[in-house]
């Protein structure tokens, strides 16, 4: 029986999207497949993008990319129960920029049906499609729809490749619960309020004891009349506490470092989300197989450091690894061992170095960091380097 189509990807997020449209300019067929009605509309937030991997994509994307605000401003608080000690930096290395994903993703989307994907939202993959133990198509109702390879681009939620048996459920302590909310400012207001100008936006990160010592992060970012905000904790912290997750955010932004900065706004957007935040170590072993790839969070290589959040662009560079690997693919007419040839791919990209470089830093330390900073010993550890 013959294929549908080339390549087909579960999931318009950055990383599916960024695939596809990568597939599609090297002449492969590609369906992206959303179960969202509108690309993006269940990505809550506010994220900061680091632009260098979207200029790799798309070079001109500067001319009609939605972007919010050029980070030019950031900042990071070690918080102690009633106050915080903040170092201040006006000079971020990298570009990047505060961007909401509900406008981010439809054009993304759109730029790559430019380049001849379609993509069909409001889809649900009920089940992959195998034949002779070779993942070879997607279920959707009644319908199989065929293909040379499938991507798993379904988030950190991967729910088909675990019912699949593609990948084993991801250790608590490699994940994290996001709780985030979008808030309204007038643009005048948060110019004020961050001592900004002209298109200028502030990154700030928050760490310590965000929640009755829960360890955990916590993030503002600037947007043009809105500011997103967000914490971040452990889901194996989140099981051995009391507090409920609802309450997280509520005594987070009560807190006197966090109030003022709030202050005369109302809430537009409320929601969570599964983080992967174990980079290195808690990506699956095989995330490629027979048939089949994972990509973006489904890949688990999201990097945070508590000093610095990498999600967005190792998406978009996970993003170029996949689509070289399923180009490479379709070129041969043999079946290859594409889980090596991914994993090539891989440790050629940005994206391996980034996880190898911080494989070894645990964010736990920034929580211990607010005992030096009470004590008066924190300058001296930071020189200590």
């Amino acid at each position: 029986m013959e294929d549908d189509c080339d390549i087909i990807i579960i999931g318009a997020g950055i990383a599916g999207t960024a695939c596809a449209l990568r597939c599609a300019r090297a002449d492969l067929s590609v369906l992206l497949l959303e179960r969202a009605e509108i690309p993006g509309s269940k990505n809550l937030s506010g994220g900061r993008l680091y632009t260098h991997a979207l200029a790799e994509l798309l070079p001109q994307f500067h001319l009609t990319a939605p972007l919010e605000r050029r980070i030019t401003h950031e900042s990071l608080s070690l918080l102690t129960p009633d106050g915080a000690t903040t170092f201040s930096s006006l000079q971020p290395g990298g570009e990047s920029w505060s961007v909401l994903r509900a406008r981010f993703d439809p054009w993304l989307v759109a730029e790559a049906e430019k380049e001849g994907v379609e993509c069909i939202p409001g889809a649900t993959v009920d089940a992959l499609y195998e034949e002779n133990g070779r993942v070879c198509g997607v279920i959707c109702g009644d319908d199989i729809l065929r293909a040379r390879y499938v991507v798993l681009a379904e988030g950190a939620n991967s729910v088909l490749a675990e019912r699949h048996g593609l990948v084993t459920r991801p250790a608590g302590e490699a994940m994290a619960l996001g709780i985030k909310e979008v808030l309204s400012l007038e643009t005048s207001a948060i110019e004020e309020r961050f001592h900004l100008e002209n298109n200028e936006g502030a990154a700030l990160l928050f760490s310590g004891g965000i929640c009755d010592d829960l360890p955990g992060g916590a993030f503002l970012y600037t947007n043009q009349q809105t500011l997103s905000l967000g914490i971040v904790c452990p889901l194996s912290s989140l099981t051995q506490s009391r507090v409920p997750a609802s309450e997280l955010l509520t005594r987070f932004k009560a807190h006197p470092a966090v109030r003022p900065l709030i202050k005369n706004t109302e809430s537009l957007e409320y929601g969570a989300h599964l983080v992967p935040e174990g980079g290195l170590h808690s990506m699956p072993v095989q995330y490629a197989g027979n048939g089949w790839l994972l990509v973006g969070d489904a890949l688990r290589s999201c990097v945070n450091t508590g000093i610095s959040v990498r999600g967005m662009d190792m998406a978009l560079t996970g993003a170029q690894a996949a689509a070289q690997t399923l180009i490479s693919a379709c070129q041969h007419r043999e079946p290859q061992n594409l889980f090596a040839l991914y994993h090539h791919n891989v440790e050629r990209s940005l994206l391996w170095d980034v996880l190898q470089r911080y494989q070894h830093f645990a964010t736990p330390w920034l929580v211990s960091g607010v005992a030096c900073v009470n004590a008066g010993y924190f300058p001296r550890f930071m020189g200590s380097g």
